[in-house]
């Protein structure tokens, strides 16, 4: 390209190249790039002279070359496809009549901040330090599939629409792939989104981040479908979406966090559906602290958990919790308030789940929730038992609690032998072999029918008649049924040692 063919803001941005010195178009510090298309020829500049610097335009002798233009109507279309660029592309506050392409490209730095573009395809770009496109309004699909940053990408406060009007060079299914794709890349440090709008589905699927993914005040818009698919990806750090809108599912299957996905006060809703789908994953800590209600299926299944923080009113009508394991459950609260959740579970009753929190609570220390938790399992279970087979259980839970409350067996002995002691301490029974008995004694006649085991003579010597011999019967095989539930909450509770 002659020197002769440039405009005069183009030759600005040719002179100032090779010193690496910015050139500045805009009017104001706070200009939007967004009303672009009606800035003037004193600030537009061809496409093809930026790729032509960027191409084939040396250095000054002694310079550092970058192209470095804030506020250009860039015309025509940014090709960089399979190049290797030396230079640092610094395109800040621009407005782009069309879609810049970088797919394949081997590039230094980009940065786009604060700019305007109808998309941005970038598929397996190689980015030697960081990817720049933070406050940018994007109007398309932005293609970051299977890219390589060696340092951060930075998507701060970016909104990014579906494509509105067709390019001559677009896709024809342009306008249902999702706004902003990262699917299989990989990031050599944060990617950073705090406050990203995606109208649509942002999809990062079996990407790799060495560093964290930050979604704090992010909003991903996709309702009735896929706000956040995120299958397989795995990060460095933590998964941050403090404040966090999905409208739509967040999809995090087989994610692994060694840190935190942290979703504090975050909102997810998706209607009818799955809220939150985050099974076969391996989370340090899952924060659901000061959420609302969720509104949607919460699916956790196969998850494993190091600390698991929820509150009680935070979880959806339905969850799918099969197979979930967690160390610790945090804020620590009485098993009352925590059992509700577990006749939630969409596959019904599941033992595993009472068994983790259980666990849970012998972890922090708290047997006495551990046995209520133990003892709903067992109460539920009956429930799923045929109704001849619930009597037994029903037995063992009033007498001695299944073996997870064993003074209330003391208790009803004690109101049976007070009972006995009474009734045969008005009405002495009558002696079998008369001159022979022994002199009566109503408590240990009393006890003598209770406790099958213990013997005082009492019971061989009297018989009682009338509704006293009834209550005699009575004792007898309250006594035996007392000793068998006792035996099976004792032998129940060796098995758990």
């Amino acid at each position: 390209m002659e020197i002769t063919d440039l405009t005069p803001a183009e030759r600005r941005v040719w002179d100032a190249f090779p010193r690496g010195e910015g050139v500045d178009f805009r009017e104001g510090p706070g200009e939007d790039a967004s009303d672009g298309h009606g800035w003037g020829e004193e600030r537009t500049v061809r496409a093809d002279v930026l790729a032509a610097l960027l191409l084939g335009r040396p250095a000054a002798a002694g310079q550092v070359a970058e192209l470095n233009v804030k506020g250009a109507r860039v015309t025509g279309k940014l090709n960089l496809k399979y190049a290797a660029v030396e230079h640092a592309i610094r395109l800040r506050g621009c407005w782009f009549e069309r879609k810049p392409q970088l797919y394949g490209a081997r590039l230094r730095a980009v940065s786009l901040s604060q700019s305007a573009l109808p998309g941005l395809t970038a598929s397996t770009v190689s980015v030697d330090l960081a990817l720049r496109l933070s406050g940018c309004r994007v109007s398309g699909p932005v293609r970051l599939a299977g890219a390589r940053i060696a340092g951060g990408l930075f998507l701060q406060d970016a909104v990014i629409r579906p494509a509105a009007r067709a390019e001559p060079d677009a896709d024809a299914e342009e306008h249902d792939e999702p706004p902003l794709q990262l699917n299989h890349s990989e990031i050599g440090a944060d990617v950073v989104a705090d406050g990203l709008t995606v109208h649509g589905q942002l999809r990062v699927n079996g990407a790799t981040i060495a560093g964290q993914i930050s979604l704090d005040r992010a909003r991903l818009l996709a309702p009735g479908g896929i706000a956040l698919h995120a299958e397989t990806v795995s990060v460095g750090t933590d998964l941050r979406g403090h404040r966090l809108e999905a409208e739509g599912m967040v999809n995090l299957t087989g994610a692994r966090v060694p840190g935190q996905l942290m979703l504090t006060r975050a909102r997810l809703a998706n209607p009818g559906g799955v809220a939150l789908r985050a099974s076969s994953c391996a989370i340090g800590e899952l924060w659901l602290r000061k959420c609302p209600p969720i509104d949607g299926i919460v699916n956790l299944r196969r998850s494993q958990l190091d600390m698991l923080y929820a509150e009680p009113d935070t979880w959806p009508p339905v969850v799918r919790t099969e197979g979930l394991g967690y160390r610790v459950l945090h804020p620590l609260l009485p098993a009352e308030q925590r059992l509700p959740l577990l006749e939630r579970e969409e596959s019904g009753y599941l033992p595993h789940a009472y068994e983790q929190l259980a666990a849970a609570y012998r972890t922090v220390g708290d047997e006495a929730a551990a046995r209520s938790v133990q003892l709903a399992k067992l109460r539920r279970h009956r429930h799923t038992l045929p109704r001849h087979a619930r009597l037994w259980g029903l037995l063992q839970d009033a007498t001695v609690g299944y073996g997870f409350r064993p003074l209330r067996a003391a208790g009803w002995l004690l109101l049976l032998v007070l009972t006995g002691w009474i009734a045969y301490g008005l009405h002495h029974p009558r002696p079998l072999k008369p001159g022979e008995a022994p002199d009566f004694n109503p408590l240990f006649y009393t006890i003598d029918l209770l406790l099958p085991i213990i013997g005082f003579g009492q019971e061989e010597a009297f018989a009682p008649g009338g509704w006293y011999q009834w209550l005699s019967y009575l004792l007898v095989v309250t006594g035996w049924i007392l000793a068998t539930t006792t035996a099976a909450g004792v032998s129940r509770s060796l098995q758990r040692q």
